[in-house]
């Protein structure tokens, strides 16, 4: 199926399954040329084929790199050049910023099209020279919409021109037709980013809105469906200020697009064997993959490579959701829970109630990281989809683990030294509770509260530490036991 509809862009040279462990298959396919991969992933991403929508990233060509640089004149080197630029050159990696990741998604009323396109093209190319950038209008997306999307990929300078010439082009011919409604600039977000965007009571957007004199919405959850996990941000004002709202808003959203990336790409370092793409992580209505993420496909290849000597070790998470939310998590006569347990390959159970008022319940997973990593995942996912977060907030829950009681203090380190840096850096708080008194098996808790990336990451830095303790503690052991020898002669 998937060959005639690929073979429609041009010359198909390879096109291989690469995963076949999960619900979600993975094709890598390789076209003749760089401009039919380009079209075919314009023309497939979100194409509905038998009631699934396709979902297409670019993978950077990892050979290509490798090739000799004798290919480009000496003189086109620095400049523009075309071909990759050589391994190890320093150009290789400060070119490929994650910057464009994110391009400007613009939402323009439908009957401004035109305009924006200008005669035989000549605005939009126009528009496209002056900025840098590389601008699609959707225009045949949602036939009879209101409205249509416009995607322009630059550097965040570039997209900010872009769209304050597209305002004044709207605006312009807003007067030339009579059109007397307010055209305020409407921005298309990913839903994982809004919630950092909207920040904690809205703090964020509050502070946005009085620094640039705007008035701004956000569309709610409600809107999501499962083809488009994107949130409209409205952005009322005159030009100038939209403009600065505009800068304000994306440079959040790159923000939070970066952090993810990085949680993800170390993800991928921390679990030997996570192949991040075949992961489906979240349902697909709020994905856990950014859509425009090359970086993560090229994380997901360096991390698909199976863990090497031994089985990972199984670990047992406790995470706290709202009580009122077990009914989803267990779904119809146990069939969710039984999925998601065989989806992530961990064992999921949850507690009983504390007490007839509890507010949290506590769900038990016990597997490997990459199963911990999975079956929380999807846990976070759902509870964002079910609505149990508000529009404005972000899933934040508390997970707890178990540390042998000798080796909290290695967790909290010299004067709160490793806790703090373990906060610092992913960004979840951690708390290791004084006082407790271990349990029978001589454990104490570890509560660490967060987004599902920062969660996850400060789960896996822990881990870390205890295994360093292990190790060393299986050293002094041997040590031990080796003393005595010599001493008998």
């Amino acid at each position: 199926v998937l060959d005639s509809l690929l073979a429609q862009y041009g010359t198909v040279e390879n096109c291989e399954q690469v995963n076949t462990d999960t619900e979600t298959a993975v094709v890598n396919v390789t076209y003749g040329n760089k401009d039919q991969a380009r079209q075919a992933i314009e023309k497939l991403n979100g194409f509905q084929l038998e009631n699934y929508s396709l979902k297409v990233a670019y993978i950077p060509d990892e050979m290509a790199a490798q090739q000799p640089p004798q290919q480009h004149p000496q003189g086109r080197r620095g400049f523009g050049q075309r071909g990759p630029p050589r391994q190890g050159s320093p150009s290789a990696t400060t070119r490929q910023k994650p910057q464009s990741d994110v391009p400007l998604r613009m939402l323009v009323p439908t009957q401004f099209v035109g305009a924006i396109i200008g005669k035989e093209g000549a605005t939009i190319r126009n528009i496209t020279k002056q900025t840098q950038s590389k601008i699609d209008i959707h225009r045949k997306e949602n036939a009879g919409a209101a409205e249509k999307p416009i995607t322009i990929h630059s550097t965040p300078e570039g997209c900010s021109t872009a769209c304050k010439i597209i305002m004044e082009i709207m605006q312009k011919e807003a007067q030339d037709t009579k059109f007397t409604e307010e055209i305020p600039l409407k921005i298309l977000a990913h839903n994982n980013f809004v919630g950092r965007l909207i920040g904690k009571e809205g703090r964020n957007l509050k502070k946005i809105e009085q620094d640039t004199d705007t008035k701004i919405t956000i569309s709610p959850l409600q809107d999501l469906t499962l083809y488009n996990p994107e949130r409209t941000i409205t952005v009322k004002g005159s030009i100038e200020t939209c403009a600065k709202a505009e800068e304000e808003i994306m440079k959040k959203i790159r923000e939070s697009y970066e952090n993810d990336i990085a949680a993800m790409n170390l993800q991928a370092h921390l679990i030997p064997g996570l192949n991040l793409n075949a992961l489906g992580l979240f349902p697909p209505s709020s994905s856990g993959i950014p859509p425009p993420a090359v970086s993560v496909a090229s994380a997901a290849a360096a991390a698909s490579y199976p863990p090497f000597g031994q089985q990972p070790e199984s670990e047992t998470v406790h995470l706290f959701i709202p009580a009122l939310a077990v009914g989803a998590i267990i779904g119809k006569q146990g069939q969710h829970i039984k999925q998601l347990s065989r989806f992530a390959g961990a064992s999921i159970k949850i507690a009983p109630a504390e007490g007839p008022d509890a507010k949290l319940r506590m769900v038990i997973i016990t597997g490997p990281p990459e199963a911990q990593f999975k079956a929380q995942g999807r846990i976070y996912g759902k509870l964002k989809e079910e609505n149990f977060f508000g529009p404005k907030e972000e899933v934040k829950l508390e997970a707890h683990i178990k540390v042998p009681s000798y080796a909290a203090g290695r967790v909290i380190g010299k004067g709160g030294k490793t806790v703090n840096e373990l906060q610092n850096l992913t960004s979840a708080e951690v708390v290791v509770p004084r006082d407790q008194t271990p349990d029978e098996n001589d454990q104490v808790v570890v509560k660490i509260t967060g987004h599902f990336y920062a969660c996850q990451l400060a789960q896996r830095k822990i881990q870390e530490i205890l295994a360093q303790v292990r190790r060393q503690q299986q050293q002094q052991k041997t040590l031990q036991s080796g003393q005595p020898q010599p001493r008998r002669k």
